[in-house]
């Protein structure tokens, strides 16, 4: 029987709730790109962002200016965008850019991309293909990058577990019987974590496994409400203009109207059809939540990769391939950073050529290891990567002096990391986020900037619902919904996430570096900083229904802003 729209509205309304938070990150992204909102892929994702809108083919740049609202200026075109085009017409005109190598770690890239393969980091000491670890640095063939997460026979990881997920497991079996008054005295500390940790993974797989129960009962009449929807309006499509233009005094069908609309603002679908494909992604991923990430018998780490997680100063492992099976969240970050500007083709990156974008594979469909991450950052900035970004993050750290360390190495090179600051609608001020802004001993980490979501208009929503926040831990906004960049297979798509905003960032540091190539990591850091665009709007706090100052969410309380940071830089060079 096909449902009537009276008996359709609430799980259309509902719907749109959990559509807005099952973006998962690369995570996150996975990540908070395809649903990433990662860290690392996600409208509200713990991890990613909603899945993309892709379109079939390459279209003239003229065609995506108008998606590209994250280029425009805030004074000039008066949207909170980072005033790139401005930019480029006023300031930087004439001007003789520099080479500079922005890292990408993430979960691969496309590198056959007809608007990224042009900016490309290439290895030129390695010889492509023949097997042999031409420039010595323990990497086979590594023209593009690395993929940490791949076997020597070619297998890569794709799923894989939660850092809650791992720590519960090892756990049960190391602490069985065992309680705090009888671990030893030097295992107290993995013990309190492993206790932290049984308490987030139980109430993460209740309500993970409610939400899928939800997710796939509405499936069905979603979609038929949809169909019912298009025969009574006579039309094949049902886009945002269609429903717009619904003329009916039926309260049901303005309820119903009104909800799609709702999911398709907060999914960034162009149409019902597209919509019904986020719910059905939706659905996949919830399934892989239960069946992969909280599976606690679950491991394919042990057998394509073939290392032990554990030793973390074990670094010559993983394969060439950066592209890996499932390399969206990557593609859509790199392309922010620096898809090609001139080839009136798809979209524009921030930092064009020179700019070139080194691809490493670090982070699965599920949480990124501290050994990954840190080993990353380390063959980033051997390689001569001066900006990385990190578009994913944890709840969980167990291995965080290692990653720290790899930080501190990273300053010593004068290189800048960004960081997103995840999408979990939380203050940082009380949750946990990880790569975390301050060390372990509360210092703060000099060469990161850790960046939150805004969106496209100055009101009530210009922090984005899921974003993270924090007056001490999250450094500036930067825009991060509805973000059109590349996809794979040479297409483009919107996604949303703080995994968008920080490749706005590390676009807007590649361009300062390139222009200014004698400012050291701390002066983008500050420049990127004072420059920023403060706004005192009021907003709604992520995950709250209160309203407060939007300059009260951040260190700086601004926007990133590209125009006024390269006036600031040209002073400072004066």
């Amino acid at each position: 029987m096909t449902p009537t729209l009276s008996r359709v509205t609430l799980p259309v309304l509902l719907a749109a709730t959990l559509l807005s938070s099952c973006a998962r990150r690369p995570q996150a992204s996975t990540p908070t790109a395809s649903t990433a909102v990662s860290t690392t892929a996600p409208p509200p994702p713990p991890a990613a962002a909603p899945a993309p809108a892709a379109k079939p083919a390459p279209a003239p740049n003229a065609d995506q200016s108008a998606a590209q609202w994250h280029l425009k200026d805030p004074q000039l075109d008066q949207v909170p965008g980072v005033g790139a085009t401005r930019a480029y017409e006023e300031l930087l005109k004439n001007q003789s850019p520099t080479r500079v190598v922005v890292a990408v770690i993430d979960s691969g890239i496309d590198t056959a991309h007809v608007d990224l393969k042009g900016n490309l980091w290439r290895n030129t000491k390695e010889i492509a293909g023949n097997g042999i670890d031409d420039d010595k640095n323990g990497y086979i063939d590594d023209v593009n990058g690395w993929n940490f997460l791949g076997g020597k026979d070619g297998r890569n990881v794709n799923a894989e577990t939660l850092e809650v997920t791992r720590i519960v497991a090892n756990g049960r079996k190391r602490f069985k019987g065992k309680t705090a008054a009888t671990v030893k005295p030097t295992e107290k500390a993995e013990f309190a974590l492993y206790q932290k940790a049984e308490k987030a993974y139980a109430a993460q797989l209740k309500e993970e496994t409610e939400r899928a129960e939800q997710v796939e009962s509405m499936t069905a009449p979603l979609t038929a409400m949809v169909e019912s929807l298009k025969q009574s309006l006579g039309v094949t499509t049902l886009d945002t203009t269609a429903l717009r233009n619904v003329k009916s005094d039926d309260p049901n069908m303005k309820r119903a109207t009104a909800g799609l609309l709702e999911m398709m603002r907060q999914t960034g679908s162009s149409d019902t059809d597209a919509l019904l494909k986020e719910l059905n992604n939706a659905v996949k991923q919830e399934r892989s939540m239960l069946d992969n990430s909280l599976n606690l018998n679950f491991n394919p780490r042990a057998d394509i990769i073939k290392d032990n997680p554990n030793d973390v100063k074990d670094r010559n492992y993983g394969n060439n391939d950066v592209h890996g099976p499932d390399p969206m969240h990557g593609t859509h970050v790199a392309g922010i950073i620096a898809a090609v500007r001139d080839n009136r083709m798809g979209v524009q990156g921030i930092a064009g050529d020179p700019v070139r974008i080194m691809a490493i594979r670090a982070v699965p469909d599920g949480d990124e290891r501290d050994k990954d991450v840190a080993n990353a950052i380390r063959y980033a900035v051997d390689n001569g990567a001066q900006i990385i970004n990190m578009s994913f993050g944890k709840a969980f750290s167990p291995q965080r002096p290692a990653v720290e360390e790899a930080f501190k190495y990273a300053a010593s090179k004068n290189v800048l990391l960004v960081h997103a600051a995840g999408n979990e609608s939380k203050n940082l001020d009380v949750a946990d986020n990880f790569p975390a802004s301050f060390y372990i001993n509360k210092t703060p980490v000099p060469n990161l900037l850790t960046v939150g979501a805004s969106g496209p208009r100055d009101n009530s929503q210009l922090t984005a619902n899921f974003s993270n926040y924090s007056k001490k831990a999250v450094d500036v906004f930067a825009p991060g919904v509805g973000i059109m960049s590349t996809l794979p297979a040479s297409t483009y798509g919107k996604e949303s996430g703080t995994s968008m905003a920080s490749p706005v960032t590390a676009g807007v540091a590649a361009v300062l570096k390139s222009y200014f190539p004698k400012l050291t990591a701390q002066d983008l850091k500050r420049i990127i900083m004072q420059s920023a665009q403060v706004h005192h709007t009021k907003v709604q706090v992520p995950g709250d229904d209160k309203q407060v100052d939007f300059s009260t969410l951040s260190v700086t309380g601004g926007v990133v802003d590209l125009y006024e940071a390269i006036k600031l830089a040209q002073k400072a060079s004066l």
